[in-house]
């Protein structure tokens, strides 16, 4: 992975399993914020796994202001068959509110797109909620295009058993 980039006082970097109570801390911020619950223990259980454990199921970038983890971003391939190429899909962006309007998101998403260039990406692409009009600027200030012709469909499927 790139190494940590810095924007004037915000450090990008990998995270590692010591950031664990942090990103957690933020992924319960995130859930506030769009007014959902929040992962359960077993679920906290297995986000660290499938992020630091033997086999990484997705990969984790945060953000420090002053020595602080202010923000998380998830990550990992797709596979684009049009473009023959792996596709980097970000899954989630979260820059606590103490810390918006500093530049981190800004920040994260170059940091992102560099890292899908050096990986020869055909692309990178996200989600975002249809009323999350201030990350839909930034997105847009960033140059990304709004795919209106295409919608996002899913089916939620219940955790296994055990």
């Amino acid at each position: 992975m790139s190494a940590p980039v810095t924007d004037s006082s915000v450090v990008v970097r990998p995270a590692v399993r010591a950031d664990a109570p942090a990103y957690l801390a933020l992924i319960q911020a995130l859930a506030d914020f769009e007014q959902l619950t929040g992962p359960d223990e077993a679920a906290r259980t297995r986000l660290i796994e499938d992020a630091f454990g033997p086999r990484p199921r997705y990969q984790v970038l945060v953000a420090e202001l002053d020595g602080d983890v202010v923000a998380y971003a998830i990550f990992f391939p797709t596979y684009s068959t049009f473009r023959a190429r792996e596709s980097l899909y970000l899954e989630d962006l979260f820059v606590h509110p103490r810390a918006r309007r500093r530049g981190v998101a800004s920040a994260m998403m170059k940091h992102l797109e560099q890292l899908a260039r050096e990986r020869g990406c055909g692309r990178f692409e996200w989600t975002v909620l249809d009323w999350n009009t201030d990350a839909q600027k930034l997105y847009d200030g960033l140059g990304a295009q709004k795919l209106r012709q295409w919608m996002v469909y899913r089916i939620d499927l219940p955790d296994p058993p055990g």
